[in-house]
């Protein structure tokens, strides 16, 4: 099958694309994200596992310098492009904040645009869309889910899950599982918690909510917990797993004494019902900003000479993570580059945070730094050669 390869699309990042066979005409079977065809791209991961990692052996080290630009598509908006683009049927489905488009992946032609209304919302950046039969779903700056047709980006029906005025904002792909449209929604002010949404893909209205901290009102509730980034999905074991952001405020920890649960954790939940089924928190009490959204990836492999079911996570606190999926237990806790911000590990496999590297007015010396050691990039993992 013939690729095209381009050096500029998205505003100068590199992708290539090989073209589906066996996708429906102008839709998408949910049940193909379990086990997509290795020339598609129909959901944030590729597919639900996270791991990121083509099938595809075309390009080889012998080959790779003979690949050239096809074709370049400039999106002409002041925004960074931080969205993972779907391939259905021959057709890139992109976002940046208030905007989509549909461009042709043979020619770079652009076969629609959808451009949300002005708005108040946090344009942070946009991860990308999600698919359900004909119909792509949108999340807004301003905390609304926008159902589009595929086929020519018309608005189909436009729900609220967040109210603007109390700081909602919206940023994530959502993920589809079977018939769940599946949001997380937060904010970074003070005062509000973070949640996770289910809407039903044909009407919009809501399934369930879970609610990764107390709901805004609650007395002496710690607040945040942002869920900003596409998680996962075990078919096998039904459980949906998701990363939460940091707690509020941000770095003064004096006022929400204790682990701040559920932010900073990896929390796995029956998409069906929402229900919390178990949950393992990478920075207990974070003061850093550090948040433990990344990826959780899903690999069956042998650990200790025993086959299980695996989740990783590299953690933006420098720490790389591996839990039991079916439970949560940890299994291995390891920094991944320097880190001086703990006292060590628990029981549990949680670091511990060191009281001396809280922020403070004449500043503290960390690793890693703010920033982290790892953001929003997803990472990949190699099932060939067993590497993260």
């Amino acid at each position: 099958m013939k690729s095209l390869v381009t050096k500029k699309i998205l505003c100068a990042a590199a992708l290539l694309f090989f073209f589906p066979g066996r996708l429906r005409s102008q839709g998408l079977d949910p049940v193909i994200i379990a086990n997509p065809p290795v020339d598609s791209w129909p959901s944030y991961h590729g597919d639900y596992s996270g791991r990121r990692h083509s099938r595809l052996t075309q390009i080889t080290p012998q080959n790779v310098s003979s690949l050239a630009l096809a074709w370049a598509f400039q999106t002409n908006q002041d925004a960074l492009i931080k969205s993972s683009p779907l391939l259905v049927d021959g057709v890139l489905y992109f976002t940046v904040p208030d905007n989509v488009w549909a461009v042709d992946a043979r020619t770079g032609r652009q076969i629609w645009r959808y451009t949300y209304k002005p708005n108040e919302g946090m344009h942070l950046g946009h991860r990308g869309v999600a698919m359900y039969e004909q119909w792509l779903y949108f999340s807004t700056p301003d905390a609304h889910l926008i159902s589009l047709e595929a086929k020519n980006g018309k608005v189909r029906w436009d729900v609220e899950v967040g109210d603007i005025k109390k700081g909602y904002w919206t940023t994530m792909a959502p993920l589809v599982v079977r018939d769940h449209v599946i949001l997380g929604v937060g904010g970074d002010l003070d005062n509000i918690g973070a949640y996770m949404r289910s809407i039903d893909p044909e009407t919009g209205k809501t399934q369930w909510q879970w609610n990764a901290t107390p709901p805004a009102g609650t007395p002496n509730a710690t607040t945040g917990g942002t869920i900003w980034l596409t998680g996962t999905y075990d078919p096998d074991l039904n459980l949906l797993y998701t990363g939460t952001g940091n707690p509020t405020p941000v770095l003064n920890g004096k006022t929400r004494p204790g682990d701040n649960l559920y932010t900073c954790t990896i929390a796995a939940l029956n998409p069906d019902t929402g229900r919390l089924v178990w949950a393992f928190q990478p920075s207990p009490h974070d003061t850093h900003d550090w948040d433990a959204i990344e990826v959780p990836v899903m690999v069956d492999a042998d650990f200790h000479g025993e086959p299980r079911k695996l989740l990783m996570q590299a953690s933006r606190n420098g720490y790389f993570f591996v839990l039991d999926r079916t439970n949560g237990k940890s299994l291995l806790t390891a920094p991944f580059g320097p880190v001086n911000w703990t006292l060590g590990i628990d029981k549990e496999g949680r670091p511990i945070p060191n009281p001396d590297k809280e922020p403070a007015p004449d500043g503290r010396l960390i690793a890693p730094d703010e920033g982290g050691m790892t953001n929003f990039r997803s990472p990949s993992f190699d099932p060939k050669n067993g590497l993260f």
